[in-house]
């Protein structure tokens, strides 16, 4: 690549379903020529993928428009912010970004690779046309190498009274099953160890398709969530990877995957978004399924794969909610025993209309409803991972100083990157043992430190 070619600094904020946005627009840069840089100084032109979920998202993102615009002065914006508009009112106000930020060059919405790479152009000239060679087949990444996601699907049918996702994705729209396998096997072949499944809701694969027959390998495969399944565990086997699910509300069929699970093709791992369950609050919030159909649901989940980890995220003081009904929501979380549970305090997002119901909490009451909503989750937690002391496990390194000769950081399947604890390891029991990044190991457990635990490689 030329020395001259133009530089575009690039800052991704948000989700792991705004990440694979981000690495879309920097395949698609490196392929037409341009070099990209974490910094704002001396590029050609910013560009920032923001979050728009929450008010502290919004408000990082418009700061991070705002450092990149005091410092470059060019600044393109992406992102689900791209897509609120602005305050003020009326048709043609423009966004919330350009009522803000009225210098930025261009706004888009989130999913708009096409869009952003016009904005460049505009501005910055690409080099030269795109050459497949230009770029790894499995694109830029914005993981480390032995990790990466994989997004199936965009958007969302649902229509929660807390969330505005779907006023800025749009309905759920599939993936063809032969692209997203095709990007699965890159994946693998460039090196990665750990396959991340996201989306909004990904145990609605397919539904918007009527889970019509694809073509894999010039095989027919229906799209649907268990039969992409099938398939990427089979990727996963013949490269000794793991594959993760997250975003999977508890519908019926997800009880066809817990098999795959249970025999090792899929990790027994499940990313659940509860958000609540009492059922009140549950039709306050408009969400899909009953708290005690879901108690149900993980018990059978777990008679068929007694190894698998749930974990999920609640929100507590949301509007209406009584001191009886959070009591439930506590209740429920220690008999589902929870392994892994994150908690947000409401949060009044503009244009949901959970705003317009009545019994508005304050914001001090939410904050120590979240308080005491993590105390519990902790307890058990700790209780769960107490359970683990003296067993073997298979853990994929993260961090390794000095080949691992005085220990490293690492995570086991109950562990997703980020979000989840870690695995503790201590100096290798034979100084002829060495750790590796991206590299698997088999660890003895021997403690458990908070949301961690402590083991020795063997």
């Amino acid at each position: 690549m030329p020395e001259t070619a133009p530089t575009v600094g690039f800052v991704s904020l948000g989700c792991p379903k705004a990440l694979t946005d981000s690495e879309l627009i920097l395949t698609q840069l490196a392929a037409e020529g341009y070099r990209t840089s974490k910094t704002y100084e001396g590029a050609d032109l910013v560009i920032v993928n923001t979050c728009g979920f929450i008010d502290a998202a919004v408000q990082e993102s418009l700061d991070t428009i705002g450092e990149a615009l005091a410092a470059n002065g060019k600044v393109i914006v992406t992102g689900c912010l791209g897509a609120k508009p602005a305050t003020d009112g009326g048709e043609g106000a423009g966004t919330l970004v350009q009522q803000v930020h009225p210098k930025v060059l261009a706004v888009t919405g989130p999913h708009a690779t096409q869009e952003v790479m016009d904005a460049v152009h505009r501005h910055v000239p690409k080099p030269h046309d795109p050459f497949v060679d230009l770029v790894p087949a499995a694109g830029i990444k914005l993981t480390p190498r032995h990790y990466a996601y994989l997004k199936i699907s965009e958007g969302c049918n649902h229509r929660c009274t807390f969330c505005i996702i779907p006023s800025m994705r749009g309905d759920l729209v599939s993936r063809p099953m032969g692209d997203v396998l095709g990007e699965a096997r890159a994946l693998f072949e460039s090196g990665v160890k750990e396959l991340l499944v996201v989306s909004q809701d990904t145990s609605a694969y397919g539904v918007d398709l009527k889970y019509r027959t694809g073509f894999w390998d010039g095989k027919p495969v229906k799209t649907r969530l268990f039969e992409l399944c099938e398939q990427l565990g089979d990727l996963a086997e013949a490269h000794g990877a793991w594959v993760r699910l997250h975003y999977v509300y508890p519908y019926p069929h997800v009880d066809e995957i817990l098999p795959l699970m249970a025999s090792g093709r899929i990790l027994p791992y499940l990313d659940v978004p509860f958000q609540h369950a009492h059922p009140d609050v549950l039709r306050r919030m408009k969400r899909p399924a009953s708290g005690e159909r879901n108690l149900e649901r993980l018990q059978r989940w777990r008679e068929i794969c007694p190894q698998i980890v749930v974990r999920s995220t609640f929100i507590a003081g949301f509007p209406g909610e009584t001191e009886a009904e959070f009591e439930h929501l506590l209740d429920f979380l220690r008999e589902a025993r929870i392994d892994r549970a994150g908690c947000f305090a409401y949060s009044p997002v503009e244009g949901a209309t959970a705003n317009d119901l009545p019994g508005a909490l304050p914001a001090e009451e939410r904050e120590a409803r979240r308080v005491r909503f993590m105390a519990v989750a902790e307890e058990v937690s700790a209780a769960k991972l107490q359970q683990r002391i003296g067993a073997e496990m298979q853990v994929l390194v993260d961090s390794a100083p000095a080949l691992g000769r005085r220990g490293g950081v690492g995570r086991s399947y109950a562990d997703a990157p980020e979000i989840d604890g870690t695995v503790r390891l201590l100096p290798p029991e034979k100084a002829s043992k060495t750790l590796k990044v991206g590299e698997f190991t088999r660890a003895r457990i021997v403690a458990a430190e908070g949301h961690d635990l402590v083991g020795v490689p063997f």
